[in-house]
């Protein structure tokens, strides 16, 4: 069973923002792969999508709390760690950019932060999302992760959306190490 997790905050105001990427990602791989529509899990406080071995899980928290519905489902469901993918933005990376890590710190994001605290291991897969600049990082970076893509912005992240579907399919046939020498160049 593999359990993809998209980081993102639950208010209707925070939709389009850079830090629900996560969100976007999980929601376009549904989409692209025929899921059944989310579904409130009251026990994880999340929305749940699954099909055949896959789970999709949107943690209702905020961003800060997400560990406490991913340590849930985990236990819930018995999923590996090995099985574990979670998909959030990154200040760091340029936009549209795509890394693919595994057993690394959190660098700072907020929600990686919780799951590591949460399950007590930093090993499991994640899939970084580029929201930053090509230049440098803006001085108020809580304020820039909750603003809204422009309108170019917008055009590179659905191409980039569509690229993590298809790494996402590539770590469930694969295996994390093909997918990490796919799109990490």
């Amino acid at each position: 069973m593999f359990l993809i997790i998209g980081l993102g905050n639950p208010l209707k105001k925070y939709i389009n923002t850079r830090h629900n990427v996560g969100f976007m990602a999980i929601d376009k791989f549904k989409e692209n792969n025929n899921f059944p529509e989310f579904k409130f899990d009251k026990k994880s406080n999340a929305l749940l999508s699954k099909k055949d071995n896959i789970i999709l899980l949107k943690p209702q928290t905020f961003m800060n709390e997400s560990g406490k519905s991913v340590k849930k489902i985990i236990k819930d469901k018995n999923i590996k760690l090995e099985n574990l993918i979670v998909v959030h933005d990154d200040i760091d990376l340029i936009i549209g950019k795509i890394k693919i890590v595994k057993d690394r710190g959190s660098a700072g994001h907020k929600g990686v932060e919780s799951i590591i605290n949460e399950l007590k291991t930093k090993n499991f897969i994640r899939i970084r999302i580029g929201i930053g600049f090509q230049s440098e990082k803006p001085k108020d970076t809580k304020n820039f992760v909750i603003n809204n893509f422009t309108k170019e912005e917008k055009e590179i992240i659905n191409k980039t959306l569509e690229e993590v579907n298809e790494a996402i399919k590539i770590i469930i046939e694969n295996g994390y190490e093909k997918a990490a020498t796919i799109y990490n160049h």
